[in-house]
């Protein structure tokens, strides 16, 4: 009976992953278009300014969730996402494109929700693989959409913004009439306490929440610096357009889908999630060190697949696993709120990011013209963020370890005294 509800959210998710890795390959683009005549750090503004907005409303939607129950809230969100879109396609002015990401963000902090709706008809002991489902729907989401904006492209650069908004409504159409309620009347989140800035702090204050978050927050700053920057690395060392980098991500995506399916699904429950962490950090931070080193004459596409690659396995191991971790770290009553608090800090640092990355390009760029300079300190400012979560996942591990080691030998010392 659960298997059902399940299935309903892994295509609602996925269907608005798609929406979403429409947007990747062609926004640099767009931006870029003569209605818009925008520099190449205006790319990473955008980005940023549909993350700011989900920073701030990503909260909010995980308390309507607790309150009024998850189904009520997706439905309306997606909703958002395609009026959104709709914006965006339609543009002529550089404010209207700015409006069409800022109505997105607003309403696209649904990911947690459908998080919190996991956690709500999953045991704790299965937790990791109904997360890893959510990681899939991300890389399923990433297969076909950036190929289909890709080729949507062909016919007009706003063709794949219409294409998703179409999707996203047909996605709320599908939810609304075959998504059930996880939520009824005697849930603990129904009369959970607001879960507000004062509550996240508290909760932070956990050290081992504290840590799981900290290392979630400089994987999101890192991997978005990665995915604003990619299309227009990929432009300028390889003279790619939006179809090519739209098959670039649908590699990333296959490799991602892999990952859940082959690994975290078969091994997780077994071994547990740190391991897989470290694992996935070590992986990204390969694959940030070595994509400015990839060129035409220095391996190629084959050398640029194999460190995306990299990137991409690496982050579909660390980040689903991350937030399960963080969903076993606290209360029933509370999901909704704590995995919208992580999603909103993982959006924070989607707009820390491509600030990041803006910022980086405009100062090391002459004349709004890109070079390989800013290209290097871009991708390995995202490199030393990695290096640093690396460190502290390998902290919170030990840290894990000896807890585990005190907790299991606890009995036989109190006896012994």
């Amino acid at each position: 009976m659960k298997r059902s509800p399940l299935l309903v959210i892994f295509i609602t998710v996925f269907i608005d992953l798609v929406g979403f890795g429409i947007v990747i390959p062609i926004l640099p683009f767009y931006v870029q278009d003569s209605r818009f005549a925008a520099s190449p750090s205006m790319v990473g503004l955008l980005f940023a300014s549909y993350s700011l907005m989900q920073f701030l409303f990503t909260p909010v939607l995980g308390r309507l969730s607790d309150k009024y129950g998850r189904r009520p809230v997706l439905f309306l969100s997606i909703i958002g996402t395609g009026v959104g879109f709709l914006i965006m396609g339609a543009a002529t002015t550089l404010w209207m494109l700015f409006a069409g990401r800022i109505l997105d963000g607003i309403t696209g902090g649904n990911i947690s929700t459908a998080q919190a709706y996991i956690a709500d008809v999953t045991k704790p002991e299965e937790r990791a693989k109904g997360m890893g489902m959510i990681g899939a729907a991300f890389g399923m989401g990433f297969i076909f959409g950036p190929a289909l904006g890709g080729i949507l492209s062909r016919w007009g650069i706003n063709v794949p913004l219409y294409f998703a908004a179409a999707l996203a409504f047909l996605n709320a159409t599908l939810l609304y009439f075959t998504l059930p309620e996880s939520l009824d009347k005697n849930h603990p989140a129904r009369s959970a306490v607001r879960f507000g800035l004062t509550e996240m702090w508290g909760a932070l204050a956990r050290t081992r929440l504290g840590l799981i978050v900290a290392v979630y927050f400089m994987l999101i700053v890192a991997f978005s610096m990665m995915t604003s920057s990619f299309a227009l690395f990929t432009m300028y060392r390889f003279g790619f357009d939006a179809q090519h980098n739209g098959y670039i991500f649908t590699f990333i995506g296959i490799l991602a889908v892999g990952v859940q399916l082959l690994i975290v699904r078969r091994f997780v429950h077994s071994y547990g999630e740190m391991p897989f962490i470290v694992c996935g950090l070590g992986l990204l931070l390969t694959g940030l060190v070595a994509i400015p080193l990839v060129g035409p004459a220095h391996g190629g596409l084959v050398a640029l697949l194999l460190a995306g690659g990299f990137v991409s396995i690496g982050n579909q191991l660390a980040a689903p696993l991350l937030t399960s971790l963080a969903s076993k770290s606290v209360g029933a009553d509370v999901q909704g709120g704590t995995l919208g608090m992580l999603q909103s800090l993982g959006s924070l640092a989607r707009f820390v990011g491509p600030v990041i990355q803006s910022f980086l390009i405009y100062s090391a760029t002459a004349a709004h013209h890109l070079d390989d300079h800013s290209l290097r300190v871009t991708f390995w400012t995202a490199a030393a963020i990695t290096f640093v979560a690396c460190l502290l996942a390998l902290y919170l591990r030990i840290r894990t370890h000896a807890a585990a080691y005190v907790e299991a030998n606890l009995p036989a010392t109190s006896g012994s005294g």
